[in-house]
This record gives structure tokens, sequence and C-alpha cells, in this order.
């Protein structure tokens, strides 16, 4: 009898846990699939401050679901000011007189009545009221600067191309002549730089290929001119180095004309990790595996983005609490620790990144070196014994140089999947914090940071920029901790010295 009793218990067991399967499956069969945010908050924790709705964008944007993300994303960054939004498009470029306005068309006429009966006043004056009232007129500022040139004011022709081709960097009409001025006066590596930069800033355009070669063409000649330079200027400038390092003691003292030019035939990966196995000697580098790995991976995607897969890219860490970073040529980026901790976001920090790997690819550094200005630079901050290692190698870009870098920047930050105003946002944050944390090497040198924050938004607005990608804080965040704590760190170890 009790063995039948414990047999029925276990049957009626069985049964009633076999109901309460099938009940529950009938349950969740009625019941809606959570949400992708509901996962991340429950519907009774909906994200409210900014960093919970900056993170759940994140994770939604990375599940795919872009449309949640967007809105999170918007409700946390505020919208660019009204006149920026206005300010949507530059006039289309025109070829055709025809579609021009009516004055225009009276000014072109002029022009080539000018040009057929020789009269230099009358081709001057039109052209060059053309070119200021209606810039999108791209012929006038080729024919403008060709007559310069046949007038021999070759520096004025270069002039306005310059111009013409920073309100319309991507018509390869204006480039072309650019880089045939350029080429004209033996401006070998400037040519070359131009024609890069075209096929670096416009890469599914037809002529991409044909500006590569430019620019390769061009970068042999610069070469062989290097090499020119170098043969008749060795004798001078071995004897002038040799006493600048027996007055001043300074192995770099002997870094003049010569010994630069010797540096640049090495090619721009050579000279980049000469300087930058120096560089590693006298900073103090940071060794925490997962700080390197956090700025590696974030470089290595970006690099990829670049075009200039001849370089063999480096990411190095400085312990160093100022927001700081240079670049040395042929892909060798250093930042600061600083730099990780005082950024907001991932993608703040990646706009960093990219501003800097725009100025490697473009060959700044390199071009800055034919100038003797890089090897001055790396004089004046590497820190000798005794030197401090809060003075980073501060490189005197030209503003020109700074807007391409950050317009590249932006475009490399664009097609990595980050948002699109990382760059900007660490102008702001820059500006922001030059009460807060003293003097920024980094943007001491640079342009104004209103003026960039607003070239950057007009870049964004105009080219249909994504703002609300990924932001990436939530790791980000960790690592800047981390970057906090290892800077306390050091400053403890120096007290205890």
């Amino acid at each position: 009898m009790k063995l039948f009793l414990n047999y029925l218990t276990i049957i009626l067991s069985i049964f009633a846990l076999q109901n309460f399967a099938l009940a529950e499956t009938n349950t969740l069969e009625k019941k809606p699939q959570n949400s992708q945010s509901e996962k991340i908050f429950p519907t009774n924790s909906q994200p409210q401050t900014p960093e919970e709705k900056l993170a759940a964008a994140d994770r939604l944007y990375l599940a795919g679901e872009k449309a949640a993300a967007e809105k999170l994303y918007r409700e946390v960054k505020e919208p660019f000011s009204e006149d920026i939004r206005a300010k949507v498009n530059r006039p289309q470029p025109v070829y055709e007189p025809t579609e021009l306005p009516v004055t225009a068309q009276v000014y072109w006429r002029q022009a080539q009545e000018g040009l057929a009966k020789n009269r230099e006043t009358q081709i001057f004056v039109s052209l060059e009221l053309l070119v200021k009232e209606y810039p999108q007129f791209i012929p006038a500022h080729l024919q403008f600067a060709e007559a310069l040139k046949t007038d021999e004011k070759t520096e004025l022709a270069l002039e306005v191309l310059h111009q013409a081709a920073g309100l319309y960097p991507n018509e390869p009409e204006l480039i072309k002549a650019t880089i045939t001025a350029l080429a004209d006066e033996k401006k070998w590596l400037e040519a070359s730089l131009s024609a890069q930069q075209f096929a670096l800033m416009n890469p599914e355009h037809s002529l991409v290929n044909e500006f590569n070669q430019l620019a390769e063409t061009y970068r042999k000649k610069f070469q062989s001119q290097l090499k020119s330079r170098l043969r008749r200027n060795a004798i001078a400038n071995v004897v002038t180095g040799a006493l600048g390092v027996a007055i001043t003691g300074n192995p770099f003292a002997a870094m003049n004309a010569v010994q630069t030019t010797a540096m640049m035939l090495q090619g721009e990966s050579r000279i980049g990790k000469n300087i930058a196995k120096s560089a590693n000697k006298q900073l103090p580098m940071v060794e925490d595996e997962e700080i390197l790995e956090y700025v590696n991976n974030m470089g290595k995607k970006l690099a990829e983005m670049t075009g200039r897969n001849e370089f063999e890219y480096n990411f190095y860490v400085v312990n160093d609490e100022n927001l700081n970073a240079f670049a040395l040529p042929g892909g060798q980026i250093f930042i600061n620790l600083g730099a990780i901790m005082k950024t907001n976001s991932e993608a703040e920090l990646a706009g960093l990144l990219a501003h800097e790997l725009a100025h490697t690819v473009l060959s700044h550094g390199f071009k800055l070196m034919s100038e003797g200005n890089l090897v001055t630079s790396i004089v004046q901050y590497i820190p000798y014994a005794g030197g401090t290692a809060s003075n980073l190698i501060v490189l005197n870009y030209s503003r020109k140089m700074e807007r391409q870098a950050d317009v590249l920047g932006t475009r490399i930050l664009v097609s990595a999947d980050y948002a699109a105003d990382g760059v900007r946002n660490l102008m702001v944050t820059l500006n922001e914090g030059k009460e807060n944390i003293g003097i920024l090497a980094w943007l001491s040198t640079h342009p104004e940071t209103a003026e960039r924050v607003r070239y950057l938004e007009e870049l964004i607005v105009n080219n249909g920029y994504n703002r609300y990608a990924y932001e990436g804080v939530v790791y980000h965040g960790k690592m800047r901790s981390k970057a906090k704590a290892l800077l306390v760190e050091k400053k403890k170890d120096f007290s205890e010295i």
C-alpha cells in the first residue's frame, strides 16, 4: 500500500508539472517581447540622466536599432545654432556662363572681350569682380589665375587657386590647375600633397587613380630634388652641424639642412619610427595593457579609413595629465593619458586620434621637415636631462593644415561609424578646459576653437554627416577612471622621491 501511494504521488507530481509548463508556455506566447530599450532599462526604470541616455543609445545603436538610438541621442545633444542649420548649402559650382545671373554674364563677356583685344585692365577688373561676387563660377577662377601667370604674377595666381580650392575642394579642375601651377614653380612636394589630398578626401571619385598617379609622380620629383640639394650642400652643412654639437653639446643641434634632407630621403615611415624611438626613451610612457589596447584598437580602426596603407601605424600613450597629442610622419601617433581622462566619450577621443591621423596621411609633418620646422619643434619639446614631460612635440602647423586635418579627421571619424561631431566636441572640450586645466599645449598653436567649432558644424550639416551615431560612453568612462588612477599614482610616486 505504501509503495502504491509513493507511485501515485510521483504520477500526480509529473502531471502537475506538465500542466504548469503548459500554462507557462501559453502565457509566454501571449506576452509581447520586450523592446531593446526595455532590455537595457526595465519599463519602470527608463534612462533619465544624460549619461544613462547616451549609454542606452549606444547599446541600441550597436544592436542595429538606429532610429531608437537617434531619439535618445537627440534628447542629450543640443542642436546646432539656427544660422548654421540655415546655412546648409554653399552655391553649387557652375561651369556654364548661361547659368549665371545677368550681371555675372556681363562680367564674363567683358573679360572675354578684354582677352580678345589684349586689354589687361579690363581682363583683371572683370575677372576679379566675378570671382569675388560669384565664386561658384569655376571657369572665372581658372581664367583669372591663367591671366595672372601670363602677367608673371605667379604667387597671386596660386593664391587665387588656393582660395577657390578652399571653397570648392572637391572640384577636380580647380585642384588640377593648382597642381600644375605648383609644378610650374617646381614646388614638387606641395603639388604631390595637393593631389594626394584630393584622392584621400574623394575616394569614390572617378579620377581618384589619376590624382594618386600625380601624387606619386611629383613625390618622385621631390625626392630627386632632395638628392640634388644634399649633394650641393653636404660639405658646408656638415661643418655647421659639427660646430653646433661642439658649442651646445646637443646632438640635435647637428640637425641642420643637410641632415634633415638626409632623413627625408629615408621616407616618411622611417623618419617617424626613428623619432618615435627617441620619444619613447625620453617620455614617461604608459604600460598599462588595458589602456594601450583601448587606444590601439581605436587607432587601428580609424587608420583603416585613411587610405594610406603603406604606413605602419603605431599608437603610444604618454603618462601626462595634459590634454595633448602629436603625430609624426609615417603613422606614429602619441596621445597623453590626460586626453583619455578629459574627453567625454570614445567618439571625442577618436576625434583627437582622427585629427592627428589626418596630419600624418596628409604628410603635414613631412612638409614641415622640408622647411626645417619639424626638427626645430623636436629640439624644443622633447625633454632632455632635467626636463619635464609636460611639453610634448607641438608642430607648427599652419591654419590651413589644421583645417585640412579637422575636415579629413571628421571624414575618417564618420567612415569608422562614430558620431560625426567627435572632432567638433573635442574643440568644445578644449575651449572649456582653458580655465580649468591650465595651458593646453595642443591648443596653443591651433586656430581659435570658436572658429573651428563653427566650420566643423557647417561641414557636418553641408555633408549630411550623422551626429547621432556611436558615442561610446560606458567603456570610455571606465578608461577615464583608470587614467585618473594612473595619474594619481604617478603624482604619489613623484612626491615620495
